[in-house]
């Protein structure tokens, strides 16, 4: 039979429209010959939730959506799709359910065994764990129906149970041989992670001989991103079908033989689906919130030329305001720069001297400041000021203000609380400096757009006479790599020490993770491209 993978791009809460969306696909891949369609994990109600799920009024309002989905899909094709449903029973007061629709009716319900611990959904905390389903029987073909992290639980996660492994034993005791396997997904982006999602499924697929077909959510959410990326594995691993990555997408496979339509590139570059992954995540966050337009401060850096052609990309340079605000501090060319670049994506560009400003703080502040040599609060006063007139930009024209530091500056503090740091959503703050560079290269790939000077000149904040970065922070491929052991791989500082770093600013640079945790807990939100969800304490005593 033709199967449909539909991977959609929900808006959580929104069960009127997701609804509609379902029920248009559906008709469409019935249109295309298909007699079963697959939606994403929780497709209906968007994931995740969260605490939404904790209200009786979110409850009641997705049931009622579901009573109207399931009254108005194409009754000639099986439509598969992800919700929640109450808990008749004990325990938790909802289960993550798949369920198969057909004529009007629900045929089949199979929940979630194992909701995900993760802090980034935190499943447990909502959903009851759900007991052993029966294969979905369709014209005589049976399916397995798995949702997430259970695909691969007793593989590569150590549960002491293995649900796959219980839907493959409950299909040959019904006699059958199961035809494929279906998962409903709702993973999150991150760097690498689109290459072991496909590893899995493939080596899932070679053990049990069978076709693999998951369908995964697209779209950005709050800090999350979601790849799409729906894929087939046939009964030998080999990828026979895959769809769009970061756009709402369908592909049309044939049950039998694993094989279907392949759109677009079979995966991207890192840089290329880190690039998409931010477009998107930016575009969506922006659309779902309301907003029409943005506004960043423009320096003349390279990181707020990165964030300023994200933007571009992401809802059009008309929509996009940069605003410089050069001080005495800032030499000529990074204005010019900063001009050229706008000038370069076709966005607005406004420029406010801030020197007149710094100076009324000066004197307000000289009485008390009189006698003590200058430093970073003199400093810090010119970042404020930017902070205050991006914000009141932003309240008056409607704009949501974004800010533009990077992860290895936010890692260590290299930024300023109420500064630069003052937003509504940091674009780029999960992305170290290397990568920086690596996404402003490939913005210029096809002609450039960010200048030359910016990518090739010493990182500066220009916030006193002939600033560098690197006057106070390792040199930026030292830093990375040692922010990467440290917070990526949890290294201690001996074993990062061991692979060559220097012991002195190994110390330093966790010095400065845990001493800076209180201004990364304060920043806006960030979009999420790297695998590691960062919760230290603020108050603690622990280097290691």
């Amino acid at each position: 039979m033709n199967i449909a993978l539909i991977q959609i791009n929900p808006l959580i809460g929104d069960f009127p429209g997701n609804a509609a969306k379902i029920i248009a696909y559906a008709e469409k891949a019935a249109r295309r010959g298909c007699r079963l369609a697959v939606f994403p994990e929780m497709a209906l109600s968007g994931q995740p939730p969260r605490d939404l799920l904790e209200r009786p009024d979110f409850i009641a309002a997705q049931a009622q959506a579901l009573n109207t989905l399931v009254a108005g899909l194409p009754p000639e094709i099986f439509v598969l799709f992800g919700c929640f449903e109450l808990n008749q029973g004990e325990g938790k007061k909802l289960f993550n359910r798949a369920v198969t629709v057909h004529k009007g009716q629900i045929v089949h319900r199979a929940d979630k065994r194992f909701p995900s611990s993760h802090d980034l959904f935190g499943e447990a905390r909502y959903f009851q764990p759900g007991e052993p389903s029966s294969p979905l029987v369709i014209d005589g073909e049976y399916f397995a129906i798995t949702i997430g992290q259970d695909i691969c639980i007793g593989e590569t996660l150590p549960y002491g149970h293995e649900p796959l492994a219980e839907l493959f034993a409950k299909g040959q005791k019904d006699g059958s041989k199961l035809t494929a396997c279906l998962n409903l997904s709702a993973l999150p982006f991150a760097r690498g992670g689109e290459e072991t999602r496909r590893n899995i499924l493939a080596g899932l697929a070679r053990r049990w001989r069978t076709p693999f077909l998951s369908c995964n959510q697209v779209g950005g959410q709050d800090s999350l991103i979601f790849a799409g990326r729906s894929m087939v594995l046939d009964g030998q691993g080999e990828l026979g079908a895959w769809a769009m990555g970061f756009a709402e997408d369908m592909i049309v496979i044939d049950s039998d033989t694993g094989q279907g339509e392949r759109h677009g590139p079979e995966c991207g570059t890192d840089g290329e689906d880190v690039l998409a992954a931010l477009t998107l995540g930016l575009a969506d966050y922006v659309r779902k919130c309301g907003f029409k337009r943005v506004a960043l401060g423009l320096s003349g850096g390279i990181d707020s030329a990165l964030t300023a052609a994200i933007a571009c990309r992401a809802f059009g340079p008309e929509n996009v305001l940069g605003l410089a605000m050069p001080s005495i501090y800032n030499p000529e060319e990074s204005l010019t720069d900063a001009r050229l670049l706008a000038k370069n994506l076709g966005c607005a560009f406004e420029v406010i001297a801030i020197t007149p400003l710094v100076e009324a703080f000066q004197t307000s502040l000289s009485p008390f400041f009189s006698g003590l040599p200058e430093g970073v609060a003199e400093q810090n006063v010119q970042a404020r000021i930017r902070g205050n007139l991006l914000m009141a930009f932003a309240n008056k024209f409607g704009h949501l203000p974004l800010t533009t530091g990077n992860k290895s500056e936010m890692a260590v503090g290299y930024c300023t609380l109420y500064g630069d740091m003052s937003g509504g959503l940091a674009v780029i703050a999960d992305c170290p400096k290397g990568l920086v560079y690596q996404l402003s290269e490939l913005i210029n790939r096809e002609r450039q757009i960010i200048p030359r000077r910016i990518i090739e000149k010493a990182p500066s904040a220009e916030l006193k006479p002939d600033q560098r970065d690197q006057d106070d922070l390792p040199p930026y491929p030292i830093l990375d790599a040692i922010l990467d052991r440290y917070l990526e791989e949890n290294q201690s500082q001996a074993e990062i020490v061991a692979a060559g770093f220097d012991p002195a600013v190994v110390a330093d640079t966790v010095r400065r993770i845990h001493a800076n945790e209180y201004k990364r807990q304060q920043a806006p939100i960030v979009l999420k491209v790297t695998s590691k969800a960062r919760c230290y304490p603020i108050c603690q005593n622990y280097r290691g």
